[in-house]
């Protein structure tokens, strides 16, 4: 798939309060194609789209930390309060753990953010290297991989942590599904609900740019080590109801 189309669809698929935070590939491509500007006016240009990603992700992490203490509180005081009698409190347990879905879905979309743009910063540094036979890419990207917005590091974390959490606190038995078939039917089922289908999305999108290919190369992201079921596995796991005793 061109990278603009994929873009484009990861707008679409992405929170609507997020989609004009997103690289302006369309745009600088179109002005690429036409009289390519001045390496000056085309750094400039840039600069101003690394600096929205780094506004934005620098926020968003921000709120993921303070909602990640939040949400650890919260269990805690609902693991005391339920013990072992988990029917008495189901609605409140339901409750808490699709706000951890959602937690979990807005951070992966994060590092997915994080990922799309650099890849798009990439690919429009070299197309207009192409169009001007500079060698402007190398030494920005170089400055890039220095940016808050490039270093998801913390993200994706949390990401893992709260994986482990809704495995050891709201544990989900995979194994007794029907095999991979199943599991599947079950992913393209709930994919057209809410955030869900923008984490199943946005997984995805990460997997396809981060595979290893004959096109990789030293400005390529590193591969994604998920395999096609263990991602379904991840899915099904995170949009299952929990199974009350």
């Amino acid at each position: 798939m061109k990278f603009g189309k994929r873009i484009k669809e990861q707008i679409q698929e992405s929170l609507p309060e997020w989609r004009d935070k997103f690289l302006r590939y369309k745009e600088l491509k179109n002005l690429i194609s036409s009289p390519a500007p001045a390496e000056s006016i085309f750094v400039g240009l840039l600069n101003a789209e690394i600096d929205k990603f780094n506004a934005f992700f620098v926020e968003q992490e921000e709120d993921f930390i303070i909602h990640h203490k939040e949400l650890q509180y919260r269990i805690q005081r609902l693991v005391e309060k339920c013990g072992h009698n988990d029917e008495m409190f189901r609605e409140e347990i339901s409750e808490m753990r699709k706000d951890i879905v959602n937690f979990h879905g807005e951070m992966v979309l994060l590092v997915n953010y994080s990922n799309i743009n650099y890849t798009g910063l990439a690919k429009i540094l070299k197309k207009y290297d192409k169009r001007t036979g500079g060698g402007l890419r190398s030494p920005f990207i170089q400055k890039v991989l220095h940016q808050p917005f490039f270093k998801t590091d913390l993200v994706s974390r949390l990401v893992r942590e709260w994986e482990t959490t809704m495995d050891a606190v709201f544990p989900v038995t995979v194994a007794e599904a029907e095999g991979y078939e199943r599991c599947a039917a079950v992913t393209s089922a709930a994919a057209g609900v809410g955030i869900f289908r923008n984490t199943v999305a946005a997984l995805l999108t990460m997997k396809e740019m981060r595979r290893g290919s004959s096109t990789y190369s030293a400005f390529s992201l590193p591969p994604l080590n998920i395999s096609d079921s263990d991602l379904v596995l991840r899915s099904v796991h995170l949009s299952s109801p929990i199974p009350i005793p």
